[in-house]
Parts: structure tokens; C-alpha cells; sequence
């Protein structure tokens, strides 16, 4: 996931509510988000690491991960994406499980990760260290820092809270957020060392092009028993539609596909 936003204890009936987009180099092997075959969990994987960038256990627990762009930074250490399914399956609180990752998180390539179980929802990144709680409200994320006001992640953060605002049920204009190619004028743009013409290729919300791009926009609901859904639009290069699954999931870790339309 390269730019997300997340509505947190902010609307009357979903206690998290996600929007995101992750992109990706087109011939990095993925799979569809899906129930795990060797563990309870729902979410998209990568299959070169065996990791994922967002998943949920269905029980009302999600995490997230977003790299941190700075090509200066160590890559090497283990799989980031090996830190949403350690989390799901560990069984402990989001706030407990961040504590004891905060230590060992300078082993890892730079970082972003939102955890949430039912009661908090925790924020960890190791580039620079930090790690806080979330208040109520809304909050975006994208290759930087948690509420860093780059142009993609504010466009979602705004297109959420209008749609909060508006008391809104269809997901349409979600959607069409997630879908947005426009350009930000340059002197909006982070300067994060990849040089401009590369801050601008990756700059707008959906990310269209032959070998990197946006591979999946996805939209997650969780309400207060922990039942929700997960619908994920994926893409091939050139950002020509590859699919779409929609999940219902109960609170109590089943997973159903649906043909509901989102």
C-alpha cells in the first residue's frame, strides 16, 4: 500500500474505515486478496516474500504497511510484509504488539504500520523510530511519516472526510478518489532524494503506467462487532482493470465472497 486514508472511531457505524491504494512494479508475483490457505487471515500477498502489505483476521483486527521512500536508507533485513500477518496472528493487543516490535523494528528496511484491534489503533514506523496512538478522526498515510501532507494522501484524507461529511453510503465517490490521476504542481511535491522527474511519476493517487503502477485500489470496512468487508479493484500495467473481489467477513474469522457490487 502506497497511500491510504482511515477514518478511526469517526462514523456511526464503521469503527475503521479504509481507503488505499497499492502500487507496485507490475511482474512482482501477487495474489488477490483471498483467504490464506496456511493462516486465518484475509488479504492480498505478495509471493516472492510471502507477506502482505494489508490484511484482517475477520475477528475486527487489520494491519497495514506502507514502505518509506528514501533511497538512501538501508534495504536489507528481513520482509516488512511479514509484519502484517505476525501481528494478526500473535494475539496481542495492537498496542502491546507495537511496544514489543518498537524494539526490534531498526532490523527491518524503512517502515510504516497501522495495527488495529477493537478498542486502538497503533501506529509504528522505524525510519525515523516513532510510534503513537491514534485519535478519533481521520488520518493518511502514504511514504512518509503518518500525516504527512503529501498531495496524493491529503486528496484521500479530504475525499474521506467529505464523504463522512456527507453521510454517505455508497462507495462511489471513494472510488473515484482512489482513481484519481491528476498531477500536483510541482511545488507541492516532497523532495524525498529520487530526483523530480521521479517525484512526479509517482505523484499523483493511481499510479498509470507499463512497469509500475497501482496493482490494487481497496476499501475496507470494519463495524463494531468486528464484521466488515474488504473489496479490492486490481490492475494490470498500463492500469487496465485485472479483477475485483468483494469479502464479507463476520467478526468471528469466516470469510464469505459476495458479487455485491462496491
Amino acid at each position: 500500500m502506497c497511500v491510504l486514508a482511515l477514518a478511526w472511531q469517526a462514523h456511526p457505524r464503521w469503527r475503521l474505515l479504509l481507503i488505499g491504494n497499492r502500487d507496485e512494479f507490475h511482474d512482482r508475483p501477487t495474489a488477490a486478496s483471498a483467504p490464506w490457505a496456511d493462516a486465518p487471515l484475509l488479504g492480498g500477498r505478495d509471493l516472492r516474500a510471502g507477506g502482505s502489505w494489508l490484511a484482517t483476521d475477520g475477528r475486527g483486527r487489520l494491519a497495514v504497511l506502507t514502505n518509506v521512500r528514501d533511497p538512501q536508507a538501508r534495504q536489507d533485513g528481513p520482509s516488512r510484509g511479514a509484519l502484517v500477518a505476525a501481528y494478526l496472528q500473535a494475539g496481542a493487543s495492537a498496542d502491546e504488539h507495537a511496544a514489543a516490535l518498537a524494539s526490534q523494528a531498526h532490523q527491518y528496511p524503512p517502515f510504516n504500520l497501522l495495527l488495529a484491534d477493537a478498542g486502538d489503533c497503533r501506529y509504528l514506523g522505524n525510519h525515523p523510530p516513532q510510534r503513537q496512538a491514534l485519535a478519533s478522526g481521520i488520518h493518511a498515510l502514504s511514504n512518509a511519516r503518518l500525516n504527512s501532507r503529501w498531495p496524493k494522501s491529503e486528496h484521500l484524507r479530504l475525499a474521506l472526510q467529505q464523504w463522512l461529511q456527507q453521510g454517505q453510503d455508497s462507495l462511489d465517490t471513494l472510488w473515484q478518489a482512489l482513481a484519481d490521476e491528476r498531477q500536483p504542481d510541482d511545488a507541492q511535491l516532497p523532495d524525498t532524494g529520487v530526483g523530480m522527474p521521479r517525484e512526479r511519476s509517482l505523484a499523483p493517487v493511481f499510479l498509470r503506467g507499463r512497469d509500475y503502477g497501482t496493482r490494487a485500489s481497496t476499501i475496507v470496512g470494519i463495524d463494531q462487532s468486528g464484521a466488515g468487508f474488504l473489496i479490492e479493484r486490481r490492475f494490470a500495467a498500463d492500469g487496465v482493470p485485472a479483477g475485483q473481489d468483494h469479502w464479507l467477513f463476520d467478526g468471528q474469522g469466516q470469510f464469505v465472497a459476495t458479487s455485491v457490487a462496491g
